[in-house]
């Protein structure tokens, strides 16, 4: 166990330890550059792997990109338009009407129990339900961590390469990542593991062990639990940690004009600090703070987004003419038709996080005694993150963008940020500090959601104990006042790199266990239709 952890932990560190140990290295430069420097090789190098390109039409389309698409289509096709079929009792699932008196028992485990003790006794009726959060808190626990700076800067890098098209492309690849979505999260719960105390342990991980060894695969399953673990401890550092921190600290001390040199580590100490006192209280402190902290960055917002476009109302014509011409333009500008789905399709997989299996993590930790029950839960994610959350930016940009005053397509946005908070101020005077606090809140719960993702990895690595849970922890706290202290491009990429590895193994158990999900849902629908409120 000990020589597993120093290996990881040897293999994450190495390229700062080598910038320290270079003798080319000079004081000029500073310790960004340096770190930079040392990740650069692998980065381009593990990044050349994971988005490897094909060419379609004169565009470079990544490998990993069509698996998200491609996967999503089928499992949309497999069970039959979930993503409508589904809405219905999605919404009614997570509302709690089907959240009493279960008739049947999910055996997790070997360790699982008969009765479970809880500190939330308000969260439940039934205490024979296994699970630590309620539907609610599973769902804004995921939403927290796809929702995010893609929905407010990625938008915005989108429509600048792909015009406004690339929303019509960005909608509908967010409908399909629904269906996949409801895939790997009923997985989730299905082979979760639950300790004696009530600790739940889950996602892919575990239904990539224990499915495929039901399918007679048990050592390919093993090889993919272990891999989807290390990438995705990786990528909770980098792309779920440090990134965010980052931004936010880039975005609050631009905003406010601050120019102190320790600004961003003074920034990074409170934020650190913050998110050390939600996270020491593991994923039922996670989900008791998301439930509170996502809906009031949601509505703060998508409800100025909303009071932007009613002041531009006369123009929506005008932007979905523009959107709708675009998503089947033939413009050499932004790419052309296959352009301009590239660009929203990417968006979409990048930003929901469909198919990457992080989200099937958070899931798993809810109370239920029906698999397919979360799975309807997880629908609502893209359909929150993606159609509602990406339109509205996208559609503040279209509307005050429509004379090409700060944007022009088919050039990328060097700071998407930066475009869209231009996009707020241009109707609304002051809204950058709207702007600024749902960038430090998204961020913020960005970096909650995966530290529970990355700690779930770290302890399938390493096992269970108080140390493996605080070492991870303390070391996840470090990250924060690093990513805000200093620029780590090179660290960034690779740990997005990291990330999008994880799709790969997980595609592949989620295409082998698709019969399985389509049991649970049976199951579960048969429930909801007998179910009687008492």
């Amino acid at each position: 166990m000990k020589q597993r952890l120093t290996l990881l932990l040897f293999t994450l560190l190495s390229p700062i330890i080598a910038f320290c140990q270079d003798p080319d290295s000079t004081a000029s430069k500073g310790i960004d550059e340096r770190i930079n420097e040392a990740f650069e090789p692998i980065s381009q190098a593990v990044g050349g792997v994971v988005f490897y390109s094909i060419s379609i039409a004169g565009n470079s389309i990544p490998i990993v990109l069509i698996i998200l698409i491609g996967s999503a289509l089928f499992f949309t096709l497999y069970f039959k338009f979930p993503n409508i079929r589904y809405l219905g009792l999605a919404i009614k699932t997570v509302r709690g009407d089907y959240y009493e008196a279960p008739t049947e028992k999910i055996v997790a485990s070997d360790h699982s129990r008969e009765n479970i003790s809880d500190d939330m006794p308000d969260t439940i009726r039934d205490e024979s339900i296994e699970g630590e959060v309620t539907p609610f808190q599973a769902l804004t626990a995921a939403l927290s961590a796809t929702v995010g700076l893609g929905n407010i800067a990625g938008v915005a890098v989108a429509l600048s390469l792909g015009g406004p098209g690339a929303t019509f492309w960005m909608i509908l690849a967010g409908l399909l990542g629904m269906a996949t979505k409801f895939t790997e999260c009923t997985l989730g719960v299905k082979y979760r593991d639950i300790d004696a105390d009530g600790t739940v342990h889950g996602g892919p991980m575990y239904y990539l062990s224990k499915g495929l060894k039901e399918k007679g695969l048990g050592g390919l399953g093993k090889v993919f639990a272990v891999f989807f673990a290390i990438m995705c401890v990786g990528g909770s550092f980098g792309g779920g940690n440090m990134f965010q921190a980052n931004q936010a600290a880039a975005q609050f001390i631009g905003t406010f004009g601050i120019q102190s040199s320790s600004a961003g580590f003074i920034f990074g100490l409170i934020v650190a600090l913050l998110v050390g006192v939600v996270i020491i209280g593991g994923i039922k402190r996670i989900g008791q703070v998301t439930e509170k902290v996502v809906p009031f960055m949601a509505v703060l917002y998508v409800g100025t987004a909303l009071i932007i476009i009613f002041i531009n109302i006369s123009l929506i014509p005008e932007a979905f003419g523009a959107i709708f011409a675009g998503a089947f333009s033939t413009s050499a500008v932004t790419g052309g038709f296959v352009g301009v789905l590239i660009q929203g399709f990417k968006r979409a997989a990048f930003s929901n996080e469909a198919g990457v299996g992080s989200a099937a993590i958070a899931h798993s930790a809810v109370r239920t005694s029906h698999a397919a029950s979360e799975g309807m839960v997880a629908l609502l994610e893209p359909f929150i993150d993606t159609v509602v959350i990406c339109t509205m930016t996208a559609l503040v940009l279209i509307i005050t963008n429509i004379d090409g005053g700060f944007m022009t397509y088919g050039v990328a946005a060097p700071d998407g940020v930066g475009v869209t908070s231009e996009a707020f101020e241009t109707t609304i005077s002051g809204s950058k500090y709207i702007l600024t606090l749902a960038v430090i809140l998204f961020a913020f719960s960005t970096m909650l959601s995966w530290s529970y993702y990355g700690l779930q990895a770290w302890k399938y690595l390493f096992g269970k104990s108080k140390a493996s849970d605080l070492t991870y922890k303390i070391l996840f706290c470090i990250f924060v006042v690093i990513g805000a202290s200093i620029s780590l491009g090179a660290v960034v990429d690779f740990s997005d790199a990291m990330i999008f590895a994880m799709v790969f193994p997980n595609v592949i158990g989620l295409l082998i266990l698709a019969p399985v999900v389509k049991e649970e849902v049976a199951k579960y629908v048969a429930f909801t239709k007998s179910y009687k409120k008492e």
